[in-house]
């Protein structure tokens, strides 16, 4: 761009402060500020899931520009961005060590509290891209079989490595999605966990969604939990947010206000992510490499005599009940605890002494630094 452009930035996206000041005019807002009467002079949006940009947001805009530090998309509506020829990118990959963080700190918990070994369970991965890729390899580390389910993929790639969603309904002890949320197209996702699809499991299985919310039907869901067709929950992602269902938070064994992709780190990528598209876009070369986040309080992890290290490991860097307590205290808040998440740093962020030739090659593979 030869003018100076004019940036709205959601002012939730960290570490992006002072990064675009020199390059552009900027304001910082909340997501429920960023309005038509907000946007109407802009060139450029900084976004997360919140802010719907759509003919509604965009109709009166001179924005020609989206950037969304989220690996979603689907509140953007991309048929009407192309027609009106406004650019978007989103960033892929961007939290999915974080979501794989939160996965097996879930899967261990699930694994503690029903006394179910992991290495003797069957894991079906329901959408096999950045996230899902990461989940499978993790669950393979703890000796977990796993299946894997992604119906584009299969039809590009063919069928060796797949297998088809009936079967993972049928074999799988823990079943994970990882789609995006579509709703049109060949292979669409929303509410692809019904009541056809609970009637179809055999295994009465562990059922986590840390996607989209709308993949899995509520009541169909709550339904499936009172007939023992599914035998426990973990819920990052709800229908309605931040309204979420008061009687499904009752039932879920682990329950969190969509903060699974929440650690520093994909955050701090995430907006790296959107600045070097920004940069590129306008023409010139915005630096990132201050763009990173603050070391962990506690980056050392002792295991030396404990009889669960892995548990311990992970644990140390993210213990789920904890973002679940405070969900269940205070739902009315879910989204001011995604706003005030605390400092969450991934795997890579540590340090591990005192584990034994066995852990230490797993948590080396997990990302932990060996000491």
């Amino acid at each position: 761009m030869t003018t100076i452009p004019y940036i709205i930035a959601d002012n939730k996206i960290p570490y992006l402060k002072g990064v675009l000041e020199p390059y552009a005019r900027i304001d910082y807002l909340s997501p429920d500020r960023i309005d038509a009467d907000a946007v109407r002079d802009a060139d450029i949006l900084l976004i997360r899931t919140r802010t719907k940009c759509n003919s509604q947001l965009l109709d009166q805009s001179r924005c020609r520009y989206i950037a969304t530090a989220t690996i979603g998309y689907d509140h953007i509506d991309a048929a009407y961005c192309r027609e009106r020829g406004i650019e978007w990118v989103n960033c892929p990959g961007c939290n999915a060590a974080s979501v794989g963080q939160y996965i097996l700190a879930s899967l261990l918990a699930w694994s503690k509290s029903h006394r179910k070994p992991l290495h003797e369970c069957t894991l079906g991965v329901v959408g096999v891209g950045h996230v899902g890729s990461i989940v499978a390899r993790y669950a393979r580390l703890l000796g977990m079989r796993v299946l894997l389910n992604d119906p584009p993929r299969e039809e590009a790639e063919g069928t060796a490595g797949f297998t088809p969603l009936e079967t993972v309904c049928r074999e799988a002890d823990i079943i994970t999605f990882h789609t995006p949320l579509t709703r049109t197209g060949k292979y669409p996702t929303y509410h692809l966990a019904d009541t056809r699809f609970f009637d179809a499991l055999s295994r009465s299985p562990l059922l986590i969604n840390t996607a989209r919310g709308e993949i899995v039907e509520t009541e169909a869901l709550k339904q499936a939990l009172k007939q023992k067709q599914v035998a426990a929950v973990v819920l990052d992602c709800w229908e309605n947010e931040p309204r979420i269902d008061r009687e499904l938070l009752e039932q879920a064994f682990i329950a969190t206000p969509h903060i699974a992709g929440y650690s520093a780190d994909g955050k701090s990528t995430a907006t790296r992510m959107i600045v070097e598209a920004v940069s590129q876009w306008i023409g010139c070369n915005i630096p990132t490499q201050h763009i990173a986040p603050p070391a962990p309080a506690q980056p050392h992890i002792d295991l030396a005599g404990i009889p669960t290290p892995l548990q311990k490991a992970v644990w140390d860097t993210y213990n789920p009940f904890d973002d679940d307590l405070r969900l269940r205290k205070s739902p009315e808040t879910f989204e001011m605890q995604r706003g005030l998440y605390p400092l969450r740093r991934e795997f890579g962020a540590y340090h591990v002494a005192g584990a034994s030739t066995t852990d230490r090659i797993i948590l080396e593979k997990l990302g932990f630094r060996i000491e």
